[in-house]
């Protein structure tokens, strides 16, 4: 069975709304064969990274950049996983009040460095999500979920 770890950063009303989203669209009916498993940003490790065949990282924009959070997260498996993990799937979705253009440059950075290979592009929602929003989210679990189904 295939591992897809989603790792985020959670902080509101509006980032567990996406979260789900992206949850739902990971677990949708037809993709078999992959095992979701979830990880708190401050609680994901470099096993969790090793052991997973995909990646979902989420976060919300926070003064122009990812969150602490997940910056920790990068901080923490960045050295561990930087030849074992390379050309691992990924995606991201991004949230903010305003702007997540500083976000998600800082993340493609960081997994670039990492030689990770984005899947698709990234679900940015700025305010309130609407119908589209949530729909970007799901099928970016989605997507993810079926480049390693089985």
């Amino acid at each position: 069975m295939s591992r897809l770890l989603i790792v985020h950063h959670t902080t509101s009303p509006t980032l567990r709304e996406l979260f789900e989203e992206v949850r739902r669209g990971a677990a949708a009916d037809g993709i078999e064969g992959v095992d979701v498993i979830t990880r708190p940003a401050l609680a994901a490790s470099a096993v969790d990274v090793f052991e997973a065949d995909a990646i979902i990282l989420g976060t919300p924009a926070n003064i122009g950049y990812m969150s602490g959070a997940l910056k920790h997260f990068f901080d923490t498996i960045y050295y561990p996983c930087l030849e074992e993990t390379r050309r691992l799937p990924y995606a991201l979705y991004v949230h903010g009040n305003d702007d997540t253009t500083g976000a998600v440059r800082a993340v493609e950075s960081i997994a670039t460095g990492l030689g990770w290979e984005r899947v698709r592009p990234p679900a940015t929602v700025t305010g309130p999500p609407g119908k589209d929003d949530l729909e970007s989210c799901w099928e970016l679990g989605a997507t993810v979920a079926a480049t390693i189904s089985a």
